[in-house]
């Protein structure tokens, strides 16, 4: 049965104004009959006041929890910005201030302390304003601001009451200070005696010593007032007042007192800022989601405690992340060496994803350099054009018609022209040789005219088909020749889950991220399967002789970085890419069980990068590391093979020594030189 507030509303108001008459008409029967009408409107209160409950929930309230493939705790959706802690992982000094200064009584009462309320009573009505709450009172505001309130009326105060005498049936005495003291509010966004230990002190909750205890406690009265950050002095005077309370009621010996209220405060001040965690891009892009399942299931993810398990895996998220700071920092240091006096400084991003192309599962997503700064995800949102990264989808479309690996087309000069378009005159770093040059060299070695002349056979729509198919869904591709070269803005998930398809050798898995939903108790509430149907995109055979000729990118071709300077030796293939006056970097590499790929460059497309923007120098250092990582703690198979032959690459040389930062920007400089002085020759 629902109460229906409004009428009853309505119905108690219009019995206090027939009160009012009969008080003014019959005051002294009037007086006798008060007890009995103040006990009935106490009475009709108790359905507005939390229910039994309610109070259980909010005992046991834990926020979700979204966790790695190994159980590792990436996020937690919480409420407020709380850390919990246990009562005996709270100072004994925290708990005698706040007993000896709020409630002397605690131990001995049942939620109101009449003594103390009988004597506020009295201060109040001979002008000294007093509160009379107790501790259980106050957790009962804490708990329920929008069903109790703050506002100074008698319907608060019944409600206040009543609430806490639930509380006081259904916490025990440790319990009701737990609660209290990890829900009451701090300043600067810290709830709770664990967060605000950190927030002025910069040491944990169990470490205050008796002062800092005084300090905290000492602000309940008034957080702002007593501030001990912008009001020193005013919260010096009220942590003073909390040891001689201490003293007065037995928690501290009064011959300290008087030593320890002149010392200073000795704040050591931090805003504390909730934990990114370790993949934040997912733990928001999966929020809204979270919150729309678990509202049709009449979950509440910031206290319900869920377990939301996904397929991350711990160990290779932080290694991405790791990878995708240091080479971004090396790279800004370079970014900040070209910039002029007075430029605005522009900021590099980056975007790195990784997964399991056997089935889509993802297993590492770095959605920008720092979430704190930019929240944008470069990894499904960002849509940059991709560069030679693209040629692939050319060669494999290629092959599907009937092309192979060793046929020829002549290194030299050409010009496209196309209903509608300019004539297309791409063109290739080095001078063209004016030699026949396989397909299998047009690829490895990222030959733009060879590959141009290879997209008029083959033809723009049988390359966007193919691409589609093999996972670049989302984004509009213009079926025009130079798509060959990657001039349509794709996103790197696309991009990723298309180089996923090559590795499965032609059959496309749709990336997912969900495992399982569980309640606090480990109940699966909900499990999600990948799609297991096969999606061929190309067939078998001509995704593994795509796999092949892109091994010949990391044997001798653009990624041959791979080899030498990670020392990488198991079977891999990959593709570097950079787009027009390197203004974004791509790389993507895959071997059996892991595809990854990263993208560099700045917001601002008009922003270009120096010589070191080139995929190769840029993105491939992010995922050379990490894929180094992972072979080398046996994460991956380093013995896993694609299901085609290979010559066993090279041995590999010494390493390279790292790349020095101020040497890099000076062979910038004078690359930059020399291409004037090039233009001014010609």
């Amino acid at each position: 049965m629902t109460l229906d507030t409004q009428r009853i509303k309505t119905f108690l108001t219009a019995q206090f104004q027939r009160l009012k008459a009969t008080i003014r008409q019959y005051p002294v029967r009037s007086a006798l009959t008060l007890p009995a009408l103040m006990l009935l409107y106490v009475l009709l209160l108790i359905p507005f006041t939390p229910g039994i409950g309610d109070l259980r929930k909010a005992k046991s309230e834990a926020p979700s929890q979204l966790l790695a493939i190994d159980g590792t705790v990436l996020a937690e959706y919480k409420r407020v910005n709380r850390e919990w802690v246990r009562l005996d992982n709270i100072s004994p000094n925290v708990v005698n201030a706040l007993i000896a200064t709020e409630d002397r009584r605690f131990y001995q009462h049942h939620g109101l302390d009449f003594l103390r309320l009988g004597g506020a009573m009295l201060s109040t009505l001979s002008g000294d304003l007093q509160g009379g709450s107790t501790i259980t009172q106050q957790l009962a505001r804490n708990l329920y601001p929008k069903e109790i309130g703050r506002s100074a009326t008698l319907t608060r105060k019944i409600k206040e009451a009543i609430t806490a005498i639930k509380i006081e049936a259904v916490y025990t005495k440790p319990e009701i200070l737990e609660t209290y003291l990890n829900t009451v509010p701090f300043l600067y966004n810290a709830f709770g005696i664990e967060m605000a230990a950190r927030t002025y002190f910069d040491k944990s909750a169990d470490q205050l010593d008796v002062l800092e205890s005084a300090t905290l406690i000492g602000m309940l009265k008034g957080t702002s007032y007593y501030n001990p950050v912008q009001n020193p002095e005013r919260a010096k005077q009220r942590r003073n007042l909390v040891l001689e309370q201490m003293a007065i009621h037995g928690s501290l010996d009064p011959a300290r007192v008087k030593a320890l209220s002149r010392r200073p405060l000795k704040l050591d001040f931090e805003r504390q800022v909730a934990p990114q965690g370790l993949a934040p891009h997912i733990t928001q892009h999966l929020r809204k989601w979270l919150i729309e399942w678990a509202d049709r299931r009449d979950f509440d993810i910031q206290s319900d405690g869920l377990r939301v398990f996904i397929t991350i895996d711990a160990k290779l998220q932080k290694a991405a992340n790791q990878a995708v700071t240091r080479q971004l920092g090396q790279l800004q240091q370079l970014a900040d060496g070209r910039r002029k006096t007075g430029e605005e400084r522009p900021v590099l991003q980056a975007g790195f994803l990784a997964l399991d192309p056997r089935n889509g599962a993802v297993r590492a997503w770095v959605g920008s350099r720092d979430y704190a700064q930019e929240q944008f995800d470069h990894v499904s949102q960002a849509r940059r054009q991709p560069g030679s990264t693209f040629k692939p989808f050319v060669y494999g479309a290629a092959f599907m018609q009937g092309f192979k690996p060793s046929d020829t087309f002549m290194d030299q000069p050409v010009a496209i022209s196309s209903p509608g378009t300019e004539v297309w005159t791409p063109t290739d770093a080095t001078p063209p040789s004016y030699e026949p040059t396989s397909l299998r060299n047009g690829l490895v070695y990222s030959k733009n005219t060879i590959t141009a002349q290879l997209m008029q056979k083959v033809g723009p729509e049988s390359v966007g088909q193919l691409a589609q198919a093999m996972g670049v869904r989302q984004s509009k591709l213009d079926l025009v020749p130079s798509l060959a070269l990657g001039t349509s803005p794709v996103t790197l998930i696309e991009m990723v889950a298309a180089y996923g398809t090559i590795a499965n050798g032609g059959d496309y898995r749709q990336p997912f991220l969900l495992l399982r939903v569980e309640d606090r108790d480990g109940k699966v509430l909900e499990q999600f399967e990948p799609v297991t149907e096969r999606e061929p995109a190309m067939p078998r055979a001509q995704a593994l002789t795509l796999v092949n000729v892109m091994r010949g990118v990391i044997d001798e071709g653009t990624g041959s970085a791979i080899r030498y300077r990670y020392g990488i030796q198991a079977d891999v293939a990959g593709k570097t890419g950079t787009t027009q006056d390197n203004t974004d970097g791509w790389f993507i590499m895959m071997n059996r069980q892991l595809v990854a790929g990263a993208r560099v460059g700045f917001n601002n497309n008009s922003v270009t990068m120096g010589s070191w923007g080139q995929g190769a120098r840029s993105a491939l250092p992010m995922v050379g590391e990490v894929f180094q990582q992972a072979f080398r703690n046996r994460w991956l198979d380093p013995d896993a093979e694609f299901d085609i032959p290979r010559p066993r690459p090279p041995p590999p040389p010494e390493p390279e020594q790292p790349i020095d930062p101020v040497e890099e920007v000076v062979n910038d400089v004078l690359d930059s030189i020399m291409e004037q002085l090039q233009k001014l020759q010609n």
